[in-house]
């Protein structure tokens, strides 16, 4: 059950609260139904992602609920510094945190806030990489490619 589910250019956006903060934001197809926000908060993080959608440097200030071990905390950090319009491979990100691109990756797959914690921004050094813990093209991999034509950059 979502708080809220609103359209994306791409689809539709899901958010799910507990208590007073945000525990997941999740890409779904254009068939899923709206949900109309149903809390103060939901209404905000709705808010939020729908000025993104019009203004690729729009910021985020919205409580995230604290998920994901402390090496997927660590990445999702050091991804939220990423500017919007800028993208790193998987190994840059990497070294800037002492680490291998494979587990970077995994934890890019495992973000429970995207958009809000830009993974789109990670990218492969041959290409867009995958998404979501998915490979190859289809829904997720088009949303990556939309989220980063957003923000300026065209990935084929």
């Amino acid at each position: 059950m979502f708080n809220a589910v609103i359209d994306a250019p791409f689809g539709k956006v899901g958010i799910r609260l507990e208590g007073e903060a945000v525990c997941e934001i999740v890409y779904l197809p254009e068939s899923v139904q709206s949900v109309a926000p149903d809390t103060l908060l939901a209404r905000q993080a709705a808010g939020q992602i729908e000025r993104y959608f019009e203004r690729a440097s729009a910021k985020f200030e919205l409580p995230l609920a604290q998920v994901g071990t402390a090496f997927q905390r660590r990445v999702w950090q050091a991804i939220s510094d990423i500017p919007p319009g800028v993208v790193l491979a998987y190994g840059q990100l990497a070294r800037q945190i002492g680490s291998v691109p494979r587990a970077v990756g995994q934890a890019c797959g495992s973000n429970y806030f995207p958009i809000v914690v830009p993974c789109h921004r990670v990218v492969s050094s041959s290409g867009i990489g995958g998404f979501a813990h998915t490979g190859g093209d289809g829904f997720f991999r088009n949303v990556k490619r939309w989220l980063l034509a957003h923000e300026g950059i065209p990935y084929a």
